[in-house]
């Protein structure tokens, strides 16, 4: 995954905030939605492609565009960079392989301490009952 290139292939548009605000808000663009083709990119390899297509499934678009939006600031700089920050840092976080669990056995020690717990338990309860008239 080549992030310098990532960033350069990106679509910014600039669009007002929604919610209150005042005056501000009404005039000025300061919202960023970052617009990222997945299956046009050149930053990223085929095999890559197929994993962000599957892992993002739902935050992918018809024509497989992922859009970020970022309006946490009243800067469209700020939110630029942040908008640019989450798509790194989504991308990374799709595209990582996760390790696949080893099957182990409990060690022969462990089952001997469980049954012999188990042991000690049934003794105690076997000692709480009345006793017989036989």
């Amino acid at each position: 995954m080549n992030t310098e290139q990532i960033l350069n292939e990106v679509l910014f548009k600039a669009v007002r905030s929604s919610g209150a605000g005042g005056q501000h808000v009404n005039k000025v663009s300061t919202k960023v939605i970052l617009i990222y083709d997945v299956l046009a990119s050149r930053a990223i390899s085929e095999e890559e492609k197929e994993r962000l297509i599957q892992r993002l499934g739902s935050r992918l678009t018809k024509d497989k565009t992922l859009i970020v939006q970022a309006a946490d600031t009243r800067s469209q700089t700020k939110n630029r960079e942040i908008a640019q920050n989450r798509l790194l840092e989504l991308l990374q976080r799709k595209l990582e392989i996760p390790l696949v669990r080893k099957k182990s056995r409990p060690p022969k020690k462990s089952k001997e301490n469980r049954l012999k717990w188990k042991h000690r338990q049934a003794e105690k309860k076997i000692r709480r009952k009345k006793p017989g008239l036989d």
